[in-house]
């Protein structure tokens, strides 16, 4: 396996930084892209791309504005504009360096959490580029929440400024997540039940920063337009998506949400939308005691799907 590190710039001349790793001695089969979650960064996703390379896949991931190497003085903040947009405008700029890389490979789209919202609207826009999606940790529509949140992170920007972490809908959006697991050990064990890797999250200087008033704006905007189901229909129908999210997963409303999502895509006339949802498991599913099960589940997907 060989991890390389490059720099693109985007159309508003962003230097975006991406992790590429590469099998060696192995047979190609595809390229997998990896749009990472909120508050992380894509080097978190090491150990599942030297799986994927084990497996004859290359991993491409990049750290989306407003984290990791990408904004390394700037967590938190995306820039101006819609910064929802601007991230799946990066992710169609990476395939486009991937597909010019490898033009005869394959493209899957993995999208975790926050990655999963704009990899959903990456395949509305530009669905025709993959060969299936996976969305892990995901969620479905829920209309008046994100009314309500559009117009409170309204509020928060217009009272701090854009570029304010938006302590209020922080509050509002993770606050009662740990609720579900008491007692608490941290103010991070919904993300996982492998207290190692929770302790590496909160040890990792480039994870869990408060994002700025402008980003929880431009993000639940983007999140009301998503769902919406003329959009949906805007997916190729012979897109292979697979759901994966955990049963105890606060994000995805412990299941139902996921299911919701499965639901709208089927409503709007996919014809493959395979779910699976893992007993126990929390948030970060690749994180999870079970993550080789997860693992394993995902590679049969792209295995399945990349002739």
């Amino acid at each position: 396996m060989t991890l390389n590190n490059f720099y693109f710039k985007d159309k508003l001349k962003k230097d975006i930084h991406v992790y590429k790793w590469t099998p060696e001695d192995t047979k190609i089969k595809g390229v997998v892209q990896i749009a990472h979650g909120m508050a992380e960064h894509a080097g978190r996703y090491n150990d599942f791309a030297r799986f994927l390379n084990e497996n004859g896949y290359i991993v491409y991931a990049d750290d989306h504005r407003g984290h990791g190497k990408t904004s390394p003085n700037e967590l938190g903040y995306m820039g101006e504009g819609d910064v929802f947009h601007l991230m799946v405008d990066n992710l169609k700029e990476l395939t486009d360096i991937i597909k010019k890389e490898n033009p005869e490979l394959p493209v899957f789209l993995l999208g975790h959490s926050m990655g999963s919202f704009i990899s959903l609207r990456y395949s509305e826009l530009y669905g025709s580029e993959l060969k299936a999606l996976i969305l892990s940790g995901s969620n479905g529509k829920q209309n008046l929440k994100f009314s309500f949140g559009v117009l409170v992170a309204k509020m928060e920007m217009k009272n701090k400024g854009p570029k304010a972490p938006a302590t209020l809908m922080d509050k509002l959006s993770f606050g009662n997540f740990n609720s579900k697991f008491k007692p608490n050990r941290t103010n991070s064990d919904w993300l996982t039940r492998d207290t190692k890797e929770v302790d590496k999250y909160l040890e990792d200087t480039m994870c869990g920063t408060i994002h700025s008033t402008s980003y929880f704006y431009h993000l639940l905007r983007g999140l009301k337009n998503n769902y919406k189901h003329e959009n949906l229909s805007e997916i190729p129908p012979n897109l292979p998506i697979l759901l994966v999210a955990g049963k105890k997963d606060p994000v995805g409303l412990m299941g139902q949400g996921v299911k919701r999502l499965q639901n709208s895509l089927r409503d709007a006339g996919i014809k493959q939308v395979d779910m699976k949802l893992y007993d126990d498991a929390r948030h970060e599913i690749l994180n999870e005691v079970n993550k080789e099960e997860v693992y394993d589940d995902i590679l049969a997907f792209l295995d399945r799907n990349q002739k």
